[in-house]
């Protein structure tokens, strides 16, 4: 016990001299800091919708989605107040819809074109429209892309792993979704369904060429991007590669067994929205030449669909080019297909598209 004592006293002496006291166990060095997660950024209102900022780690930055919801219109507690809609509570079916190559940075051409917002109205569905990125064919590129800003376009990873939880944990979306898209979009809605079948009910293409690993169809898409810059060799690589074949709806038209199919396009043929007269040529001529080749890829896949017994829905028109107010049509068609595939209800009759009109001279050629 004295021995004891006299060490303890010499330790504590010690210390009080000024001598450093006993190592300390070493732990765990820190890691690197974990990778960002793709969450939404911010929500803000945006003419009848929200437009929602969200930031998506597979890009590395942020994209812009606008998203319309059911909205309720509930009475103020003070009288003098003006109503204000909010959005509907429950879970619901989503719908994505798709646009051409030419898509612009302000919002999809589906509500500037379309009477798609007065449809979504009537409809307890979501409607997920993304906006910008022209010529990217929401897919997934192999690398970067220094002649369309530099950027990594991974669309398939974000609009099937990162975009789906968020809508489902913060804005009401149920496990019932659908696809479709325009052209380009309508490519890529046909892709994505045959690459993660798993995820929709219902798929809808509008003069698009499924058969995209094709020669013809490749140097079309080469042709495509270039007009926005880009190189396909950045996107699924040379003409040999085999992930052409691993994105080519037509050869994997087996994976869209048990869904909902939509499929149309014009013959290429001027119809009642073309003004051969008034409209520019170059317009015309663009408009009938791409809406002839989506005719003859269009019923491509519809023998294929038809040889392995899947059903379908859509035809090729005996006229129309490759111009919005058709795929306006279209759309006022397929709406209650799809939506009833989903689950979603419509409420009321719908709304028939817009005749042609004044505004429908100029048209809107878009790939």
């Amino acid at each position: 016990m004295a021995t004891a004592l006299t060490v303890g006293l010499t330790f504590g002496i010690a210390v009080a001299d000024g001598a450093p006291p006993p190592p300390r166990p070493r732990g765990p060095k820190a890691g690197p800091p974990p990778p960002p997660k793709s969450r939404v950024v911010s929500v803000t209102p945006f003419q009848g919708r929200e437009r929602l900022r969200v930031f998506s780690a597979a890009m590395g930055r942020e994209v812009v989605v606008d998203l319309q919801r059911p909205m309720d219109v509930r009475r103020p507690a003070n009288p003098d107040d003006k109503p204000r809609p909010r959005p509907r509570g429950g879970k619901r079916p989503t719908i994505y819809l798709l646009d051409g190559a030419e898509a612009h940075d302000t919002q999809s051409g589906w509500y500037t074109e379309t009477n798609l917002a007065e449809l979504a109205a009537r409809t307890d569905v979501n409607v997920v429209t993304p906006v910008g990125d022209p010529h990217s064919y929401y897919t997934d590129w192999r690398n970067r892309e220094p002649g369309m800003g530099n950027k990594k376009f991974m669309w398939e990873t974000f609009l099937t792993r990162e975009l789906p939880p968020l809508l489902a944990r913060q804005f009401g979306a149920n496990d019932a979704k659908a696809i479709a898209g325009a052209s380009m979009g309508g490519l890529a809605a046909l892709t994505l369904a045959t690459r993660n079948p798993h995820l929709y009910r219902a798929v809808g293409g509008f003069s698009d060429c499924a058969n995209v690993s094709s020669p013809e169809n490749q140097f079309l898409t080469q042709w495509d991007i270039s007009r926005g810059g880009g190189n396909s060799m950045n996107m699924w690589g040379k003409f040999d590669d085999p992930e052409w074949k691993a994105h080519d709806p037509f050869l994997n038209a087996g994976r869209l067994i048990g869904k909902t199919v939509y499929l149309s396009a014009g013959s290429g043929m001027p119809g009642r929205y073309n003004k051969v007269a008034a409209d520019p040529m170059d317009g015309t001529v663009k408009g009938a030449f791409l809406e002839l080749g989506s005719a003859v890829c269009t019923g491509r896949m519809t023998a294929q669909l038809r040889k392995l017994g899947i059903p379908f829905h859509g035809k090729v028109q005996v006229s129309g080019t490759h111009r919005w107010e058709y795929w306006r049509d279209e759309l006022a068609t397929a709406w209650p297909i799809m939506m009833k595939a989903v689950g979603a209800r419509i409420n009321g009759p719908i709304p028939p598209p817009p005749g042609p009109s004044l505004g429908d001279v100029s048209g809107s050629v878009g790939r």
